[in-house]
């Protein structure tokens, strides 16, 4: 079993509702069991496209599965709860879902298809956020820490549960 990190988002519909579907869905495919899910946190969207703000969140899984096979999984998630395939959406738009492989394993990955760990990882503020909440101790959980650090004040709100108060991250 390989430990992965996926990080899931969402701006269309209901956010919250869209992610733990996902996060259901997930855990219901074979081979691959969620293991950690993160708090939810609102984040400002990246990009030229006006759209409301995203729900992001990170999960560890425990897979089987190989890199690009865990790929084709999410993928075919996100083709089911709605998200056109890659090509017909607009680059950076709103989506139902946006399920990225962040990390998996120790692993490199570079094909056509796939890079891990993600391109944009440690430069992600929506990513790091929820990632620290998941991540065991250690050297990566440290580098995420000080890497939030480093890339300043992007906006990023951690959400509690319904109704509580939130926190600027």
């Amino acid at each position: 079993m390989v430990e992965a990190y996926l990080g899931l988002g969402s701006n269309l519909g209901d956010r919250a509702a869209n992610l733990w579907e996902a996060v259901r869905r997930l855990h219901r495919a074979p081979d691959c069991s969620v293991e950690r899910v993160s708090r939810l946190y609102e984040t400002e969207p990246v990009g030229p496209v006006r759209q409301t703000w995203f729900l992001n969140a990170v999960i560890a899984v425990e897979t089987m599965l190989s890199p690009l096979e865990l790929l084709n999984t999410v993928k075919a998630i996100e083709h089911d709860m709605g998200r056109p395939a890659e090509g017909a959406a607009e680059r950076w738009g709103p989506r139902v879902i946006d399920i990225d492989v962040l990390l998996y394993g120790e692993a490199e990955v570079l094909s056509d298809a796939l890079v891990v760990p993600h391109p944009e990882l440690w430069n992600r503020r929506f990513v790091l956020a929820p990632l620290q909440d998941v991540l065991p101790a250690g050297a990566l959980a440290e580098r995420a820490h000080a890497r939030l650090r480093e890339i300043g004040e992007l906006p990023v709100v951690r959400l509690r549960a319904p109704g509580s108060p939130v926190d600027r991250v």
